[in-house]
């Protein structure tokens, strides 16, 4: 395993654990001990309050996250508080801040910029309210518990692995010319996904066989601002005008699926040949275009998997016991190495797709017919 700053992990998933109880009208002294010893050792109440503290609405996979878990926190007994921060860093700060003051026990935050919140999560910490990380890591600061995600870089590895694969499909021998797309520099993911696929790129473009003609290649230079299609579009936009007036591209390295279906419709748009394009979520309209034969690939991170780990971890805590974590030297938030569980993505071709998707009921009809 390569360790790195903000993330290099792998993992499986498992489901969410489900409270259970048992009553009876006739005790004995030494059953009632017990029973005040077992909720003695207990965390907290097991009708507790959960915040859960998301960020703005950019993908299909954050609203189904809202749902999953305000339904998945009840089912297990506890009381949710389910919150997106649309307004930006200071909304979301203000709904932890809140949380806390609702009695919160633990508070589980998908950051809009994870390096903002240290005043309100030491204030929880306070207060002896755990703190999980969701998806995103939250950065320089003691007052984080853990981090439950999938492996970024590997999602990193997985886009770089299959650009070049989709180049040898669809464009035969190269050498290819390609751009490259990078997330919003405030997400603490966004830098785990590029460094994860130039490692797999940067010898080939070292030896030539991809050539990068825009010659935009360091993560500053290819980020998109707050993870926005309207972004990705407009800087696509620029480089085709300025670089490829008469040359063909043939792939571009895109992070994510929205990001991805921005930059095809730039370059649809410039009356080029749709190139080889990556992407990730396995969002809807995506999914189709893989199966119309137009986007290459995407990144499968189930999100029903990330939220009944994460519930399932939030049952551990209340019931007393040690959450359960699978990589304690990966991810250095800038003050600690955060334990963490981690989940593993998968790769989605139109070869595969019906394969991948075959339990989930959303995804799987896309791939027949």
């Amino acid at each position: 395993m390569k360790k790195l700053t903000l993330g290099l992990v792998a993992a499986s998933a498992a489901g969410a654990l489900l409270l259970t109880g048992c009553s009876s009208s006739d005790r004995t002294d030494s059953t009632s001990s017990s029973t005040e010893s077992a909720s003695e050792a207990a965390g907290f109440a097991a009708d507790a309050t959960i915040g859960v503290a998301l960020p703005q609405k950019t993908s299909e996979n954050w609203v189904l996250a809202e749902d999953l878990f305000n339904t998945g926190l009840a089912d297990a007994g506890f009381n949710p508080i389910v919150q997106f921060a649309n307004g930006g860093v200071t909304e979301q700060q203000n709904q932890i801040s809140a949380m806390i003051e609702q009695g919160a026990k633990v508070i589980v935050v998908g950051a809009i910029d994870g390096s903002q919140l240290g005043t309100q999560l030491e204030a929880a910490a306070a207060d002896g309210i755990k703190v999980i990380a969701y998806d995103r890591l939250v950065k320089n600061t003691e007052a984080v518990d853990m981090y439950v995600a999938f492996d970024n870089y590997q999602v990193g590895v997985l886009q770089g692995t299959a650009l070049l694969q989709g180049l040898a499909e669809r464009k035969g021998d190269g050498p290819y010319n390609i751009e490259l797309i990078a997330g919003s520099p405030d997400d603490a993911n966004a830098t785990p996904f590029f460094l994860g696929a130039m490692s797999v790129l940067q010898p080939k473009i070292d030896d030539g066989t991809l050539v990068v003609v825009s010659g935009q290649t360091s993560f500053e230079e290819v980020a998109t601002q707050g993870w926005k299609a309207e972004n990705a579009q407009k800087r696509m936009d620029t480089v085709l005008a300025g670089f490829y007036t008469d040359t063909e591209l043939d792939g571009i390295l895109s992070p994510n699926d929205t990001l991805g279906r921005a930059a095809m419709t730039a370059v649809a748009q410039a009356g080029k040949e749709t190139p080889v394009v990556t992407g990730q979520d396995s969002e809807v309209e995506s999914v189709k275009s893989i199966m119309a034969g137009e986007q290459y690939s995407t990144i499968y991170k189930d999100t029903r998997e990330l939220v009944a780990q994460t519930i399932k971890e939030i049952t551990l805590l209340q019931q007393g016991q040690d959450p359960e974590i699978n990589d304690t030297e990966s991810y250095d938030n800038g003050v600690k190495i955060v334990p963490s569980y981690l989940l593993t993505p998968l790769i989605v071709t139109k070869d595969n797709a019906a394969t991948v998707y075959a339990n989930d009921t959303t995804l799987f009809p896309l791939t027949q017919g």
